[in-house]
């Protein structure tokens, strides 16, 4: 016999009957003459014991499954430690966020930088690097003095308050428009100060925005820059228009609309011109400009661009403006890439917009996503989908007629970007499908409340919905062969749990599903079973008055009352009657369309005779007739032909010029039904609303 498993000796030590009591024996003999390191080692294989025991109680309860915690949402990990709020670079630490003309704290020359033509900045001297390094120093000097003395600390505030005083009161006698002009061109030893505490009016944004595109001078273009900072912080900072916490104050909302619109239009050109790239320049090129003068001159002011508009997109509230700002920051989206962090805030606030902004918000959130995705890292690809996926779930939980149509905008955006990558994407859809799955197994075996209300929801209903859609549209360009087989065993599962008739909208999801992956992939599944189960609903004898007008795309589920309305039984039969066209369009052209339509006929007129509506027989009738017409059709050009039905080329090849011209009557008759079909359903739209 071979040696046991260290899983099979540890489970017979503690559980087999003739161990246990062989070591209540030996234990009671040597008790005083154990030694300590056995005492270790006994206890070291009890703390392995309970670590197995949890991981196959854990492993059991998995597969036993708790629905209340198997998630749609929850599916895909993704690092959470790139929180906003700790999106903070090393350089930030400490910082207000804005721009200083002070050379100490930026790595631009004290004195007034013009731009060449090639867009260079003029370099520090050797003496002036002496005497940053010299500043520094005595900074940091003063830093340690203050953690070491607060009396020190508050000795200088208060002389710091004196100064500042001082300060205001000699600035108060200058004359306004000289302030405006010459303020920020000749700053004196205290620099950042005394711009911060200036008010910033229209002349002096006029004059920066002169100074800016006629002489291309770099210490105005800062302080637009800070001044967009503080505009973007308006209301975040700010008790009224004229107050700001840490910024410059602004007059008027004329003044505010100044700065967001010229810096959001011109930034983007300025700063490509301050390092000589083109217009079209890759991610690559930016990342090549690191070690370059020009970039550590100008990433600053890059940074702080990006970093103003994302807290004012996170901000903002309307439309116009938020629309505007997405549209500017799109032409710099390759700026990011020398940002990662400040990437991953771009993602969250752009997905963000995507799934709760308004029409044109959206689709502009959409481009930026679908470029970051396509632009940068594999990482972001995935980051983008992850975080659009969960977007879109958290978002389809209830359906109104209102949200439709952003849904599907939502859905379809979500496709087309998982269409950029399939491997990568694919790979993702089979975890969520998967999961889905698992939640749909689970109600089956279980029938449990919670499962059957967790499957029978529109979040659960637009997850399938969204993976079909991602199957059919990337089918052709990548192998999805094993994903549709899963989708379609999902689908029919779900038509099997919800077979009454209270769920004939669901059963008529899953149908039109069906429907669409067949088209799509061009493979046979049957959904005839499916659809005549619907004319065997029994309706009840007490009919009542004419419901309201019920619409379907906005209800997996159906009232009690509507069951015993007069409506219930002509919705049946239009229903089956618009499923069975979809699925008999497909295959009208195929050579073995007489022998697919044969059973369907037969119950369809068993359900004609047995009908006491006239006007139900009557769409049944004209139905019947239209089928038969097509199976004569292909029956006679079937004859004709010569080849065998081994000949797959062949066979695959029959009627398709007559598919291509679409003349026939069953063709035409299958339009004039979804005709009436879409008209019916914008009445019953018009009428809720």
């Amino acid at each position: 016999m071979g040696k046991l498993g260290k899983k099979a000796r540890k489970f017979a030590k503690k559980n087999l009957q003739s161990v246990l009591k062989r070591k209540r024996k030996i234990k009671s003999t040597f008790k005083k003459k154990a030694s300590k390191s056995r005492h270790f080692e006994d206890q070291r294989d009890a703390a392995e014991n309970e670590e197995e025991n949890a991981e196959l109680s854990a492993r059991r309860n998995s597969e036993n499954g708790d629905i209340e915690d198997m998630s749609l949402e929850a599916i895909f990990s993704e690092d959470e430690s790139d929180e906003d709020e700790g999106d903070v670079d090393v350089d930030d630490s400490g910082s207000d966020g804005y721009l200083s003309e002070d050379s100490n704290c930026l790595p631009i020359a004290e004195s007034e930088i013009h731009l060449g033509e090639n867009g260079a900045a003029g370099k520090p001297s050797a003496q002036n690097q002496e005497i940053l390094l010299e500043l520094e120093n005595k900074k940091k000097k003063l830093s340690r003095l203050k953690a070491k003395d607060p009396g020190f600390s508050k000795f200088l505030e208060s002389h710091d308050k004196g100064l500042k005083s001082f300060r205001n009161e000699n600035a108060a006698t200058l004359d306004e428009d000289e302030r405006s002009d010459d303020g920020m061109q000749s700053m004196d030893e205290d620099g950042p100060h005394l711009y911060l505490n200036k008010l910033l009016t229209s002349s002096a944004i006029n004059s920066w925005c002169h100074l800016v595109k006629e002489q291309h001078n770099a210490s105005a273009f800062i302080s637009l820059l800070n001044a967009y900072r503080a505009a973007c912080h308006y209301g975040a900072e700010s008790t009224g228009i004229l107050g700001s916490g840490s910024g410059a104050p602004i007059l008027d909302c004329e003044t505010f609309c100044k700065i967001l619109m010229f810096v959001l239009r011109e930034a983007d050109d300025v700063f490509r011109e301050m390092l000589g790239i083109s217009s079209n320049c890759k991610r690559d090129t930016i990342l090549g400009l690191k070690n370059n003068s020009k970039w550590k001159t100008v990433r600053p002011l890059i940074k702080s661009y990006l970093r103003s508009t994302l807290f004012m997109l996170n901000q903002a509230t309307d439309s116009e403006i938020l629309a505007f700002s997405l549209n500017r920051l799109r032409t710099s989206i390759v700026f990011f890439a020398a940002f990662p962090l400040l990437i991953r805030r771009l993602i969250k606030i752009g997905v963000h917009l995507w799934a709760t902004g308004e029409e044109t918000v959206s689709f502009h959130s959409f481009l930026i996503l679908q470029d970051v995705a396509s632009g940068f890292s594999s990482d972001c690809f995935d980051l983008c989908l992850i975080k659009m996926y969960k977007a879109f779930i958290g978002h389809c939980k209830f359906a109104e007629p209102a949200l439709f149509k952003h849904l599907q905008f939502l859905r379809n955006s979500f496709v087309e970007l998982c269409s950029q990558d399939l491997l990568r994407s694919s790979n993702k859809a089979k975890v969520s499908i998967n999961n889905l799955s698992r939640i749909l197994q689970l109600g089956l075996q279980t029938k449990k409340k919670e499962a059957v209300k967790k499957i029978c929801s529109w979040q659960y209903a637009n997850c399938i919905d969204l993976w079909v859609t991602y199957i059919s549209h990337c089918i052709h360009d990548y192998d999805l062969q094993p994903l549709l087989y899963i989708i379609i065993q999902i689908i029919n599962g779900m038509a099997t749990l919800f077979p009454g008739p209270r769920y004939l909208p669901l059963r008529r999801k899953c149908i039109e599903w069906l429907n669409h992956l067949s088209s799509s992939s061009g493979i046979f599944i049957p959904v005839t079973s499916l659809v005549l189960d619907v004319l065997e609903y029994k309706v009840s004898k007490e009919v009542g008055k004419p419901g309201k007008d019920f619409n379907f795309s906005s209800a997996v589920k159906l009232p009690k009352h509507w069951l015993k309305s007069r409506n219930f039984r002509e919705d049946c039969v239009f229903s089956a009657i618009e499923l069975l066209s979809a699925h008999f369009a497909q295959w009208s052209y195929h050579i073995s369309f007489p022998e697919l339509a044969t059973i369907p006929l037969i119950h369809l007129r068993k359900f004609q005779e047995k009908s006491d509506v006239e006007s139900l027989r009557r769409v049944v009738k004209r139905f019947i007739d239209v089928v038969e017409q097509n199976i004569e059709f292909v029956k006679k050009k079937r004859d004709e032909v010569a080849f065998s039905p081994n000949d797959q080329q062949s066979v695959e090849a029959f009627l398709q010029l007559e598919k291509c011209s679409g003349n026939t009557p069953f063709t035409q008759y299958y339009r004039s039904v979804m005709e009436k079909a879409a008209s019916r359903s914008l009445i019953m739209n018009e009428n809720k609303r």
